[in-house]
């Protein structure tokens, strides 16, 4: 979230609410305040993110063992001064603002076709200015952190709103971020993640008793300046009109040329000159445009209130924001939802709660080349498998998801090629093939022994339709390279043919790590979630070397740099991957890509390649047989058909209608 106009104004025209301060003296003083307790900084993880992911190489898939160090430079930074962190992040996205959500993803599709084209022309990746951060990379950093025994919190509300609440209550020394709406709360100090200088623990402190004091507005004055600005709850379309009214009134006619700089100084002289009471607020409600039935600017203070804060703008009863619209079972099912609950508020499940509490889950941008057709986005590739993950979630006590017309479905707002995100996808919730029926979760969760740990491997290979290679599979070791092997195999059944850029496979592969982690979530967790982390498993610039070398003929002995030790476990695994897909009824061919010598330079920063894009050799069309017969069965949302009919009759970036058949999930060639 943040305030339209408010950081360029307290950054340029207001620099006496900003101050550069010592982390270190700021931790003594604030110790010798509150002995009781050490100095507490409450870290917005998701505002931090891209100042944590300091490794050269980004657009590979995450040098992930780099970005480990990374983190426990920055943490270690702060113990060295007995400064406690605790990390939160966005753990639910609120209706209020999904259609910033959305506005957002879609600004991010158009940054990653300009990374591709980049690639496409350059042959290497692109300067720190266009960059992207891996995928999947806040989902796995919850992880990260609390692998290092840190304390990780994931929001049930909207994630500032906790975060300047939480900071407030427990009495904490201050707020890491970037997001001008810790301006507007009254809570702790704000601090910017963006100017900290991590080696002198130095940065800036942003004083919202100076603003005030400038503005000459009160405190309780802050939510509305928010609204009126404009936010992520009151549109800027909203209150446009109004702010052009109050910079011709504090502006005289030839100094318009300033208007930029002094809008915000303009809003406050208007705020100054209302009657602080609800019926003040009735009076600036009429001078905005919007079609909601309820007062906009109403909401939007309201939501900078924290627990048992109240405005003079607003009539004393209310609903405080972000309350619980789903949590109305009983019983059994009751527990289930309050253990899913308390295993979200501490980053160890990620999607399990919200399919369980609101039937709504979300995905990001991932790298993916759009006008790539012969590879699905991760969204298609792993559907089926989520299928099977609600199918476990929202499954009956006897195993039964109720008669088809009443089959529980799952709101999806994926990021996919075509997909304009006007509305959700409606996902249904299949059963996975099993003897005996899906276990229910209080089996799955709750219930302790050996045939029940069994009984949650096998529907964790069950969400990937490997249950019937359960005797194979799960003697492996170490249990990461069980994982390893599921996801493998999905990948292989659902794309036949790896001919595509190693840039969206990288991407397309640790998104299927985010999926294993919820498949563990959802299966009471037959594996330990450290093991199905891609600092285990996955090294973006190396897969990016060995993808090159391979479709340049490296062989085999050379590829695992003549280690017997590597070869043998590799071709173990490429065995089983083999065998299992081929009794699957998919072969797996291999298709050398004639244009990858052309990239032979990748890894030299600023380098040339031929220029122009690839073009790659066309295998021929295969016959497609599902892995998965039953799922999407009665699917109500959209699927971007990559055959050539069907491009050409909805043209590039237009979403088919809705479809009650099937979709086919395998690229077309």
């Amino acid at each position: 979230m943040g305030v339209k106009g408010l950081q360029g104004f307290v950054d340029h025209a207001c620099p006496q609410a900003s101050m550069w301060v010592n982390l270190k003296e700021m931790a003594k003083q604030h110790q010798h305040s509150h002995p009781e307790s050490p100095p507490v900084l409450v870290v917005d993880a998701m505002a931090c993110l891209r100042s944590w992911y300091t490794p050269e190489a980004w657009v590979h898939g995450g040098q992930w063992r780099e970005y480990m160090r990374s983190l426990n430079t920055f943490v270690d930074a702060f113990s060295a001064i007995d400064i406690k962190l605790v990390f939160f992040f966005d753990g639910v996205i609120e209706q209020k603002k999904r259609h910033v959500w959305i506005k957002r993803r879609l600004r991010n599709n158009t940054e990653i076709a300009n990374i591709f084209q980049f690639i496409k022309a350059n042959g290497c990746q692109p300067g720190r200015n266009m960059f992207c951060i891996p995928s999947g990379l806040a989902t796995f950093t919850r992880f990260a952190l609390k692998s290092m025994g840190l304390d990780t919190i994931s929001s049930l509300k909207e994630a500032d709103y906790e975060i300047a609440n939480y900071a407030r209550l427990n009495g904490c020394m201050a707020i890491l971020s970037q997001d001008t709406d810790y301006l507007i709360y009254d809570t702790v100090p704000y601090l910017s993640v963006n100017k900290l200088q991590l080696g002198k623990l130095t940065t800036v402190m942003y004083s919202r008793e100076s603003l005030c004091r400038i503005l000459c507005l009160q405190q309780t004055d802050l939510p509305l300046l928010a609204c009126l600005l404009s936010n992520d709850v009151v549109p800027e379309q909203a209150v446009e009109g109004l702010k052009q009214q109050c910079l011709a009134r504090y502006l005289p006619s030839d100094s318009r040329a300033r208007q930029r700089k002094e809008v915000v100084a303009a809003v406050a002289h208007y705020i100054s000159g209302i009657s602080r009471s609800h019926d003040g607020l009735r009076e600036v409600e009429r001078n905005i445009q919007h079609t909601s039935r309820e007062s906009l600017l109403e909401v939007g203070v309201r939501f900078y209130l924290l627990s048992g804060q109240d405005s003079p703008w607003l009539p004393k009863s209310g609903t405080p924001p972000g309350t619980d619209q789903h949590e109305n079972a009983t019983g059994p099912l009751q527990s289930i939802l309050q253990f899913a609950k308390e295993k979200h508020i501490k980053a160890e499940s990620s999607t399990v709660y919200k399919v369980l509490n609101a039937r709504e889950v979300d995905c990001s941008n991932t790298l993916e080349d759009e006008l790539d057709t012969e590879l699905p986005g991760q969204a298609i590739v792993y559907r089926p498998a989520r299928q099977c993950i609600y199918g476990i979630l929202l499954t009956e006590r006897n195993g039964q998801l109720g008669a088809a017309k009443s089959c529980p479905t799952v709101k999806e707002w994926f990021v996919y090629p075509g997909n304009r995100l006007q509305q959700p996808d409606l996902v249904p919730a299949l059963l996975p093939e099993l003897p005996g029926g899906t276990p229910d979760l209080q089996t799955l969760w709750l219930t302790e022994g050996v045939e029940v740990q069994k009984l949650r491997y096998c529907t964790f290979l069950a969400c990937f339709g490997l249950q019937d290679f359960a005797e194979e599979l799960l003697p492996l070791e170490p249990p990461t390279a069980v994982a390893l092997c599921c996801l493998l195999i999905y990948v292989t059944l659902q794309v036949p043919c790896v001919d595509s850029r190693a840039v969206h496979l990288a991407s397309l592969f640790v998104r299927g790590l985010s999926v294993l982690v919820s498949a563990n979530s959802a299966c009471g967790f037959p594996f330990k979630m450290v093991d199905l982390m891609p600092w285990e498993v996955f090294d973006g610039k190396l897969f990016h070397t060995k993808y090159l070398q391979s479709h340049n003929g490296c062989t085999m002995e050379d590829l695992l740099e003549k280690k017997d030790v590597l070869l043998q476990e590799f071709q173990k695994l490429k065995s089983l991957i083999n065998s299992i897909c081929v009794r699957k009824n998919r072969s797996i061919q291999s298709n050398p890509r004639p244009w990858v010598a052309a990239l032979e330079n990748w890894e030299r920063p600023g380098a040339r390649g031929r220029g122009g894009s690839h073009h790659m050799a066309q295998c021929e069309q295969r016959p497609h047989t599902s892995p998965f017969p039953s799922h999407h069965q009665g699917y109500q949302g959209r699927y971007p058909q990559p055959g050539p009919a069907n491009r050409a009759q909805t043209g590039r970036g237009s979403r088919p209608g809705r479809y009650n058949r099937r979709p086919q999930l395998y690229p077309r060639y």
